[in-house]
């Protein structure tokens, strides 16, 4: 029951953007106005910082050490990552977003981000194809009032012969509450701890540092049921995926019970996310249209490199690891974890 509780705890960090003064329903409805397209484009900038914080945390975390393990020694880690929002990502003008019938109701034009602050953006005036007023109006949802976005890392390494370790991340499903949906994730990596293949039993006394080239794939899936001015059986859903890819060289030196390392490396993610089911939009002030799974967004939020320094403190059984990464956004994360042999 406590590991259960534990992993609901991590997973909810994802969805912290969505948890203070209002409900995630709340927080993406308020986006599905002006017809489908206009909403996928407001739905892209209010959530741009996630894409990516997310993006980053995705290929955090794998390894704090370039030294492989033995032989089926393992370890099992639980850690998380800060992603924090330069001031750029916390807000947005919809004057740059090319919306087709929303319009400023003034001379104000820009909303906070999901990671921006917390307070309403500016007032909407929503209009016809043919651009005639509808009558209808709606301020830009606010922000969540802080620029971390937080994302979890749950996963076990095993060691394999010839230096090779391979670790596996997986969290099932887990439904965080009516209003904020549910969460799972899956990936998996390897690493190869270089010298000993060329080196042998001698590299430790050749050169007083390891090396190894290590790289990951983790998913997390995620499922939010909506009911926004819904009709029967409309079965209203956004279904997202998040995928995050990671090559890395990894240099370190085991200092007693320290082990500082540094590490260069190139990533990219991606997000699929889509609004799924049956929606209403205002068209005139007394008429509205229907849609069927109006917003798809499929694009790549992060590409390019990354650089981390960090460490690995173990006692007996007892680790704990800390680094720092530059890249899209700078990155922090931290964590503990458990396991036999080296």
């Amino acid at each position: 029951m406590k590991k259960h509780y534990s992993l609901k705890a991590l997973a909810a960090l994802f969805l912290l953007v969505m948890a203070q003064k209002a409900s995630a329903q709340q927080d993406v409805g308020g986006l599905f106005v002006g017809g489908p397209a206009d909403a996928t484009k407001l739905v892209n900038a209010y959530f741009d910082p996630l894409y990516k914080g997310l993006g980053l945390g995705l290929t955090d975390g794998w390894s704090n050490t370039a030294k492989s393990k033995g032989f089926l020694k393992f370890d099992v880690r639980l850690s998380a990552s800060a992603a924090f929002v330069p001031q750029s990502g916390r807000s947005y003008d919809v004057n740059t977003l090319g919306l087709s019938n929303i319009k400023p109701a003034g001379t104000a034009s820009t909303g906070p981000t999901a990671f921006g602050n917390d307070q309403e953006g500016a007032r909407m005036q929503i209009y016809t194809s043919n651009g005639i007023p509808t009558g209808k109006f709606f301020n830009l949802p606010q922000g969540v009032g802080f620029h971390v976005v937080p994302s979890a890392q749950i996963q076990a390494t095993l060691g394999l012969p010839k230096n090779i370790d391979v670790t596996l991340r997986a969290m099932p499903k887990i439904k965080l509450g009516s209003d904020l949906g549910s969460l799972s994730m899956i990936g998996f990596g390897a690493k190869v701890e270089l010298l000993p293949l060329f080196m042998g039993s001698t590299t430790e006394k050749l050169v007083p540092v390891d090396i190894a080239i290590a790289g990951g794939f983790t998913q997390y899936k995620y499922t939010l049921p909506l009911n926004i001015d819904n009709v029967e059986n409309s079965d209203q859903r956004i279904d997202a995926k998040f995928n995050g890819v990671n090559f890395d060289a990894i240099v370190s030196k085991k200092i007693l019970f320290f082990t500082p390392f540094a590490s260069v490396g190139y990533q990219t993610s991606n997000t699929n996310l889509k609004a799924l089911g049956t929606y209403r939009f205002a068209t005139s002030a007394t008429t509205s249209a229907t849609y069927v799974d109006p917003v798809s967004v499929k694009q790549t939020d992060i590409d390019g490199i990354r650089a981390s320094l960090g460490f690995q403190l173990k006692f007996g059984f007892f680790k704990f690891y800390g680094s720092y990464t530059q890249a899209k956004y700078s990155m922090v994360n931290a964590g503990f974890g458990f396991g036999i042999g080296k």
